[in-house]
């Protein structure tokens, strides 16, 4: 593994809330939520099943982040096309979004394009110079301790989000510790995927919530 050293080529941040959250749509957040949960569901691949008259039917999407053909163009060609390295950024912006949206970090509905108080940075690899031809076939696998951290640090997530949700019903305000640990976790979850699987870059990621 390479050792890190300078900045990750990934790196996420949220605006703290400078006025008081809306109690009315935090109280409701799991409903309000719904309609870009969908969107973003079709957008990445997902599959809904419903039942007309006893009979269920599935609806499936395409769409998700480019994975397994990324493995091959890196592997055979040595190449990142652009334009999919614009989709996967757009699709993780839009998904970061939505994800800080349900967690309560911010009360603004998530856009499918602006940025908004999610800041997103994922460097565009120079794939020659930066990449190893064959480590995107493994990357996945050498993630794995970091997938058993991140399941721990998600428990402790839904735990933190529950409180949040009873302090701004209360205060207006999500407790600055909470919305830094939260924010935390969601930036290691993004290096984690930059890594694995939008494969940017092969620096193993720090298991930290800090940035940069």
């Amino acid at each position: 593994m390479v050792e890190n050293q300078g900045k990750y080529p990934a790196n996420l941040s949220v605006d703290y809330p400078e006025k008081p959250l809306n109690r009315l749509t935090t109280f409701f957040r799991p409903i309000t939520v719904i309609p870009i949960a969908i969107i973003l569901g079709l957008l990445s691949g997902s599959s809904f099943e419903y039942t007309i008259d006893n009979t269920a039917y599935e609806m499936a999407a395409g769409g998700g982040v480019l994975f397994l053909a990324l493995v091959l163009m890196i592997l055979f060609r040595q190449k990142y096309p652009k334009w999919w390295f614009d989709w996967n950024l757009a699709l993780t912006k839009f998904s970061c979004r939505v994800g800080v949206y349900m967690l309560l970090l911010r009360d603004e509905y998530p856009s499918t394009d602006e940025e908004q108080a999610v800041h997103i940075e994922l460097k565009y690899p120079d794939v020659k110079n930066e990449l190893s031809r064959g480590l995107p076939l493994v990357k996945w696998f050498l993630a794995i301790p970091h997938y058993i951290v991140l399941a721990a640090l998600l428990f402790a997530v839904s735990i933190c989000v529950l409180i949040a949700w009873f302090a701004i019903l209360f205060t207006g305000k999500y407790p600055q510790g909470l919305f830094n640990f939260v924010t935390g976790v969601m930036r290691w979850g993004l290096r984690v995927n930059a890594y694995a699987f939008l494969l940017i870059t092969d620096k193993y990621p720090p298991f930290s919530l800090q940035a940069d």
